[in-house]
Formats: C-alpha cells, sequence, structure tokens
C-alpha cells in the first residue's frame, strides 16, 4: 500500500497527548474544588478558635491575666489610714527654739529645750534639791510632800519680756521674779519692770543637759544657788559658780 502523504507524521500522537493533558487538568480542578468545599463545611461545624489561640509553628504572647487582689481603700486606690487621735496631755506644749549664747557666758554645749511647759527646776550639783517657792524667796530645797511637790512645779511660757526666752508660773497664775536680786514668786503688777526681772534666757552651761539662766534686764547676771536660796548674781569665773548656776528642767514633781 501506498503512504497517505496527505497526513503529517506524528498528529495521531499530538492529538493523543493533548487529550490526555486536557483531561490531567479537569481532574485536577475537580479535586480541587472538591477538597475546597470538604474544608469549609468542615470549619462551619467548629467553635471559632480564640484569639489568642497558638497556632504551629508560630510564638504567641498571652494576655496577662488581671490580678485578683482587689486595690486597698482610699482615694485614687490607695489606702488612707486615719491618723491617731491622741488627746493631749494638760501639760503637753510646742517645744520653743534654743536661746542662743550670750558672749558673756563661758562655753558650752547647748541649751536644752523643754518638751512640756510643766517643769521643775533641779541642781545639777545637789540632785535631790529642787526650787522650791517658799514664804519670800525660791529656795533649793528636797522635796517631801505633795504639798512641796505643787510648790516645786511651774509652767514654762514665753518670756514676758522677750518671747525667745522664758518666764516661771506658779499653779495659781504668779510668777518667779528678782527683786533686790532675790528670786521669789509675786503676782504680775502689768509693769514693764515686772516683766523684764519675770524674763530668763537659756544659756549652755558646763554641765551636761543643764542650763544655765541669764536676767532680761541684767545681762550678764544669773540664777544661782548659795546658802540654798536661789538668787541673780554677776558671772564668775570659778567652779563653783558654774556649778552652782546649772539646772535642770526636768519632769513636773507635781504630776
Amino acid at each position: 500500500m501506498a503512504p497517505d502523504t496527505s497526513r503529517i507524521p506524528g498528529t495521531r500522537r499530538l492529538w493523543l497527548a493533548g487529550t490526555v493533558a486536557v483531561a490531567t487538568i479537569a481532574a485536577c480542578v475537580t479535586a480541587i474544588v472538591m477538597t475546597d468545599r470538604g474544608v469549609d463545611e468542615a470549619s462551619g461545624s467548629l467553635e471559632p478558635s480564640p484569639v489568642n489561640a497558638t497556632l504551629p509553628g508560630l510564638i504567641s504572647f498571652g494576655s496577662p491575666s488581671p490580678s485578683p487582689t482587689a486595690p486597698p481603700k482610699g482615694k485614687g486606690g490607695l489606702s488612707s489610714a486615719e491618723p491617731t487621735k491622741t488627746p493631749p496631755s494638760r501639760h503637753t506644749s510646742t517645744p520653743k527654739p534654743s536661746a542662743e549664747p550670750s558672749k558673756s557666758t563661758a562655753p558650752g554645749a547647748s541649751s536644752p529645750t523643754p518638751v512640756s511647759n510643766w517643769r521643775s527646776v533641779r541642781a545639777a550639783n545637789y540632785t535631790a534639791r529642787y526650787w522650791h517657792a517658799a514664804d519670800d524667796s525660791v529656795a533649793l530645797d528636797r522635796i517631801t510632800s505633795a504639798a512641796a511637790a505643787e510648790d516645786a512645779t511651774f509652767k514654762v511660757v514665753d518670756g514676758l519680756a522677750k518671747s525667745s526666752c522664758y518666764s516661771f508660773a506658779t499653779a495659781d497664775g504668779r510668777y518667779l521674779r528678782h527683786r533686790n536680786f532675790v528670786l521669789r514668786e509675786e503676782r504680775d503688777d502689768g509693769s514693764s519692770l515686772f516683766e523684764q526681772d519675770a524674763t530668763f534666757c537659756a544659756r549652755p552651761s558646763s554641765f551636761s543637759g543643764a542650763v544655765m539662766l541669764e536676767s532680761v534686764n541684767y545681762p550678764g547676771r544669773f540664777l544661782r544657788h548659795r546658802n540654798f536660796v536661789v538668787r541673780l548674781e554677776s558671772y564668775q569665773h570659778s567652779d563653783l559658780y558654774r556649778r552652782d548656776s546649772a539646772f535642770r528642767l526636768v519632769a513636773a514633781l507635781g504630776d
């Protein structure tokens, strides 16, 4: 038989290859469509995943959980404790600032400041004796009774003539003042002289915790005891004078 020269050699093979390729593509498309439909149907029956769910291959950072501790009471979540309300003592007062030492006094430690306005005054060199308001003077006595303790208790107030200094008042409203250079208790007559006689400034003492008391109207004169009577005398550069003029303000004996 003679060959058919009207057909191109290999045409049948090309047609068969094309047919197979088209069939393969159609099968793949069908498989993909069916797979997507199955996934959609399966996902519709599942609960939605939480926002912070961990997916494979990803690092998750969970949100911090709220603290279970309630904020403390008070404004702005801060606690505001009530201040302790302690009733003040009848003898409590605000401490006064320390007085500046004068140039006329011997050098020494800074003078202490009373912490309560009701005090007793004790001699630095006779520790069992206190100022005691007697008949016409202030004596340095041993206190052996309740009545004597009341007479040995004084209210320390701002100086009548100078507020940075001190005055000493008695329970009945009198004041200690020097007259004829002897310390005694008298009622305030309202005069400028009385106010100056009743005002004393605390100065440093060579005795620890003690003060010297200088007259505001007689600078250079200090209260000192002599023969156990408290009087006003000029400063002397002697150990005896420094011992006799050193006093400590202590807790009130009459409390």
